[in-house]
C-alpha cells in the first residue's frame, strides 16, 4: 500500500487547443496523471508529458501505411525523439508542439507526404540532431487503441518509458500493464486520453492491479491466454452430467485429462474446468412456485476451493425457472469472489410466468442479461479480481432475445455465447453457424459435446477444427 500512497494522482485534463494550459512537466514527472484532449492526437499529448525539449522529431502522416509507421517508430526510438502523426486536422497542434519542444528539424520516411508544419523535413538517411535525454525512473504510459496509438507508443518508448495500448478503459484488461505496476511499485503511470477516467479511478485501478491474483493458467484476462475444457453437471447428481458421476478429486483429474487431450490442437494453453449447475431446473413448482432448486453455496464451496488449488476454472451455472438470473446470482456472491469462478446463464431454463420446463423452451431478454453483467462487473472491480468468464447458453435464436443489445463492453468480463446444440454433425454445425452469424464484436464462442445425445460425439480434433475454434468446450 505504501507504493500507492507514493503515487497520489494529480490530474491535468487538457481543454481547448492550448498546449500549455493545465500542464506542468515538473508535476507530471512526480505523479501519475490522466491527460486528455479530443482535439489533439495521442502522440502530441504523450510528447508533452515525456519531453521537456527535443531539437528534432520524426513525422508521419496520420494515414501512413503500417510499414511506414513501423520504420518511423524504429527511427524515433533509436534517436530518442518524439514521433508525431500529422494530417489535415492536426497541423496546428503539431506546429504548437514543435514550437514548445524547440524542434528545428524533422525527419520522415517520405518527406513529400508531410504537410507544411513550419520546419524543414528531411529523409531518414541523416541524423536529425542529437538525441533527447531519456527519463530515468520507471514510467508506464497507457494509450488507447485508437488511430495514432502506434505513434504515441513510440514517443513513450523514445523517452525511456513503457508505452502500452489498452483496448478498454481499464489497465487491468492488459496483462502487460498489470505486470509493469507489480514489478515497479513506485512507477509513474500516465493515462493518455479521457477514457481512463478520473485520477482517483486510475489510482484505484493501479492499486487493484498490484494485488490482482492470476487466473488458472496465468494472466489476468480470460482469453486469448487459454482455452478451457469443462465437465458439466452438479455434484452428486449423475443424471445431470459427467461432473456428478465421480467424487471431487476424481472430477478434477478427469477434467485435467480432458484438457490434456485438446492440447495438441491448440497453440494456447488448455486448462481443465468445471461448469457446476448450482440452481437446477425442476419439474415441480417447489418453494415459491419457482420451478428451480437452489443448492446451498456451502455445498459447492469445497468444489470451488479444491478446483482452484488444482488450477481448474469453475463456472457456476444458473437454471432459474420462474425466478430471475440476478436474484439467483446474488445467492452465490461469496463464491463469485474467488478469482477462478465465473458465471453462466442457462436461458433454456428461464421461464416466463405460467410456463413449465420441458413444455416451453425458456428465454431471457437482453435487459436482464445486462443487469447481471453490470452487477458481476462491479463485483470484479470492488473485490480487485481478474476478469471473469460470463457465459450465455443458447441453441435457439429466441433464447437470447435482442442478442444484439447485450452489453459486451464491461472489461471485467469475457462474454461468451455457448452453443448447446446436439445431434448429428450436420445438425450441430447448422446450430453453430446460425449462432455465429451476426455475432457482436467482443463475444467469444463456446461449444458443448454430448456423450449420449450426439451421433457421434466429436473428437477433440474435430471440435477444434470448427471455425471459429471454440474457446470453451464442455461435456455433458
Amino acid at each position: 500500500m505504501s507504493g500507492v500512497v507514493a503515487m497520489l494522482v494529480a490530474a491535468w485534463v487538457l481543454v481547448g487547443d492550448s498546449p500549455a494550459r493545465g500542464t506542468d512537466l515538473g508535476d507530471v514527472q512526480q505523479h501519475s496523471s490522466v491527460l486528455g484532449n479530443p482535439n489533439e492526437p495521442d502522440a502530441i499529448i504523450t510528447s508533452r508529458a515525456m519531453f521537456p525539449t527535443s531539437r528534432s522529431v520524426v513525422l508521419i502522416r496520420d494515414d501512413a501505411p503500417p510499414e511506414v509507421v513501423a520504420r518511423s517508430a524504429e527511427a524515433a526510438v533509436k534517436r530518442r525523439v518524439p514521433l508525431l502523426d500529422v494530417g489535415p486536422t492536426s497541423i496546428d497542434p503539431v506546429k504548437r508542439e514543435l514550437a514548445r519542444l524547440g524542434a528545428g528539424t524533422a525527419e520522415a520516411v517520405d518527406p513529400a507526404t508531410i504537410p507544411d508544419v513550419g520546419i524543414a523535413v528531411a529523409g531518414l538517411a541523416g541524423r536529425a540532431g542529437p538525441a533527447s535525454a531519456a527519463i530515468a525512473e520507471p514510467t508506464l504510459v497507457l494509450i488507447s487503441g485508437g488511430p495514432g496509438s502506434a505513434a504515441a507508443v513510440a514517443t513513450a518508448s523514445a523517452a525511456g518509458a513503457t508505452g502500452i495500448v489498452v483496448s478498454s478503459n481499464d489497465l487491468r484488461a492488459s496483462g502487460d500493464a498489470i505486470d509493469f505496476v507489480k514489478r515497479h511499485p513506485g512507477a509513474r503511470v500516465i493515462g493518455i486520453g479521457g477514457q481512463f477516467g478520473t485520477p482517483k479511478l486510475l489510482t484505484s485501478r493501479i492499486d487493484a492491479a498490484r494485488t490482482l491474483p492470476e487466473l488458472p493458467g496465468g494472466g489476468y484476462t480470460v482469453f486469448p491466454g487459454r482455452r478451457m475444457v469443462a465437465l458439466y453437471g452438479s455434484p452428486g447428481s449423475p443424471a445431470l452430467g459427467p461432473l456428478g458421476r465421480q467424487n471431487l478429486s476424481q472430477s478434477i483429474a478427469r477434467a485435467q485429462r480432458l484438457a490434456a487431450s485438446y492440447q495438441p490442437f491448440s497453440k494456447e494453453k488448455v486448462i481443465g474446468a468445471f461448469e457446476i449447475i448450482v440452481t437446477v431446473a425442476s419439474a415441480s413448482p417447489g418453494i415459491g412456485n419457482k420451478y428451480t432448486n437452489v443448492i446451498d453455496p456451502s455445498a459447492i464451496l469445497p468444489w470451488v476451493i479444491e478446483a482452484g488449488k488444482a488450477g481448474v476454472y469453475v463456472t457456476l451455472d444458473l437454471q432459474p425457472g420462474r425466478s430471475d438470473f440476478l436474484s439467483q446470482a446474488k445467492i452465490y456472491t461469496e463464491l463469485l469472489k474467488y478469482p477462478h469462478v465465473g458465471l453462466a446463464l442457462d436461458s433454456e431454463w428461464r421461464l416466463k410466468p405460467n410456463q413449465v420446463h420441458l413444455t416451453q423452451i425458456g428465454s431471457v431478454a437482453a435487459a436482464e442479461v445486462n443487469q447481471v453483467s453490470d452487477w458481476l462487473a462491479a463485483l470484479v472491480r470492488d473485490n480487485h479480481l481478474p476478469q471473469k468468464l460470463f457465459v450465455l447458453h443458447q441453441f435457439d435464436s429466441d433464447m437470447l432475445a435482442n442478442r444484439d443489445q447485450i452489453n459486451t463492453s464491461n472489461p471485467e468480463l469475457a462474454v461468451m455465447i455457448h452453443a448447446d446444440g446436439h445431434g448429428t454433425p450436420p445438425v450441430k454445425m447448422s446450430t453453430w453457424n446460425r449462432l455465429t452469424t451476426g455475432l457482436q464484436p467482443g463475444i467469444h464462442m463456446g461449444w458443448k459435446n454430448f456423450y449420449t445425445e450426439d451421433q457421434p460425439t466429436f473428437s477433440p480434433q474435430q471440435t477444434m477444427a470448427v471455425r471459429p475454434a471454440p474457446w470453451f468446450v464442455s461435456y455433458q
